[in-house]
């Protein structure tokens, strides 16, 4: 892992996904209501939605493991022609089901952007900046879902909503080809060479025993599900409700700004209150925000709501990452990322798909409170979450890959492989972490083998070797 000194690199992916990302948020509203007018009722808009997740859902972990040993730069233009083609596609589709296999595209180009921008920030980033940089990176993604709705809100109306709705994914399509403007020196120069010189592949399995990653991974698709139905059917509930396109795009991008919001401030808030904590308290005011958008409200107070719910939103997928990363194996990190990716697409394939059989039976208000639920065990894992990746002010590399940034890592780092850095296996009692031995492979502290060279015990750098008695 290279750490960042010239962050342009970082600036110029940010400006990238903003593009691709608005393009989605974008196209995600404006399929929901050309379907609308094509004839679905809510259950065809919750299976359209899902399929935009399922071809991502078996593509992660393979392009993840591919990164993992190459090049995470390719990824990026793959992705935005992916979009680009999906959202122009979608608009001229004459059926449902050939809006959904666009839709696919769509998600398919997605995921490999997202594989290969997230990947990039963790191998740039040294582990004190991860925080940041992911927040900083996510700020991306919410500008784009701050513009995209808007702009399908002020395309999207009248008494031709087919072919308005078919005018903004064909527009969405453009703004996304933008993305290639940003796409220049990216990549940091013999990153991939590093990274193909790394060993055997990690099991997948391994990476999921790994503490830490499977709490990432349901924080994540809790949060990622509650943007993603809240996109889909705020459109339905406002159809319902008699709110506009116009006035839905504007609700939306309320949520996307305070994401923002919430993103600019996350390292302070981190400070304050701790990763466990923020991440609880966020989670659980956010399921009782969601299901708070299930009842007839005004819409001055739908706004209130969907502001405070953005920005309890916006803390959860940038820690996630950061949690995921340093708990994973580092020749593993991209494989891990797109695990956790998996587990969003999974939320993505199963969520739209549940709530509009939800939908179907019990009204359109009725999915908000099945979010309600899912933000509420995503609540309860964080509070049991051990505190990973969190920057300590003098503290050393604990439990579930923690790293301290003041005399905690040495030379290698101390990320543990599948859940702790020991005591004695990678961080001292003094605080500092030897040349030697950094980065732990099991579960807890191994002991050297007999004759193996350690670190001298009464703290001096050069090595002694075991006695074989």
């Amino acid at each position: 892992m290279v750490p960042s000194g010239n962050r342009g690199w970082l600036l110029r992916l940010v400006i990238a996904f903003g593009f691709a990302q608005a393009a989605v948020s974008m196209a995600r509203p404006a399929v929901s209501y050309r379907a609308l007018a094509l004839g679905a009722d809510e259950r065809a808009v919750g299976v359209i939605a899902g399929v935009y997740a399922l071809l991502p859902l078996f593509a992660a972990v393979p392009l993840g493991r591919r990164t993992d040993h190459g090049r995470c730069a390719p990824l990026l233009p793959a992705g935005v022609v992916l979009i680009a083609g999906g959202c122009a596609l979608s608009g001229v589709a004459g059926s449902l089901s050939t809006m959904a296999l666009w839709s696919g595209v769509m998600g398919l180009g997605h995921l490999c952007f997202v594989i290969g921008a997230q990947s990039l920030v963790a191998r740039q980033s040294a582990p004190h900046e991860q925080d940041r940089n992911f927040g900083h990176f996510t700020i991306g993604a919410s500008l784009g879902q701050l513009i995209g709705p808007i702009a399908a809100g002020a395309l999207i109306g009248g008494p031709d909503m087919a072919g308005s709705s078919a005018l903004a994914l064909v527009v969405a399509g453009a703004g996304a080809a933008v993305a290639f403007t940003s796409l220049w020196r990216i990549e940091h120069p013999g990153a991939a060479k590093s990274r193909a010189q790394q060993g055997a592949r990690v099991p997948v399995v391994s990476i999921l025993r790994a503490r830490g990653v499977p709490a990432g991974i349901l924080i994540s698709l809790s949060v990622l599900s509650a943007t993603d139905i809240l996109t889909a059917y705020l459109p339905v509930v406002g159809e319902q409700r008699g709110i506009s396109p116009a006035v839905i795009g504007v609700l939306l991008s309320l949520r996307a700004a305070a994401t923002i919001a919430c993103r600019l401030v996350l390292t302070p808030l981190l400070r304050l209150l701790g990763r466990t904590v923020l991440l609880t308290v966020t989670c659980l005011l956010a399921a009782l925000l969601c299901a708070g958008v299930a009842l007839p409200v005004p819409v001055w107070a739908l706004a209130l709501m969907l502001v405070v719910l953005g920005f309890c939103l916006g803390v959860g997928q940038p820690l996630s990452m950061t949690t995921v990363v340093q708990a994973a194996p580092d020749e593993a990190r991209s494989t891990a990322l797109a695990l956790r990716l998996t587990g969003n697409r999974l939320g993505q394939v199963a969520a739209p798909a549940a709530a509009g059989l939800i939908a179907g039976v019990a009204g359109v208000a009725a999915p908000f409170v099945m979010l309600g639920a899912l933000l509420l065990l995503s609540s309860g894992v964080a509070l049991r979450s051990p505190s990973t990746g969190t920057t300590g002010a003098g503290g050393a590399g604990g439990a579930g890959g923690t790293t301290g940034t003041a005399g905690a890592t040495g030379t290698a780092g101390a990320s543990g492989a599948s859940g702790a850095s020991g005591a004695s296996g990678a961080s001292g009692a003094s605080g500092a972490t030897g040349a030697t031995g950094a980065t732990g492979r099991a579960a807890g502290p191994r002991s050297p083998e007999t004759g193996q060279d350690v670190p001298d015990r009464a703290g001096d750098s050069r090595p002694c070797r075991e006695s074989r008695g």
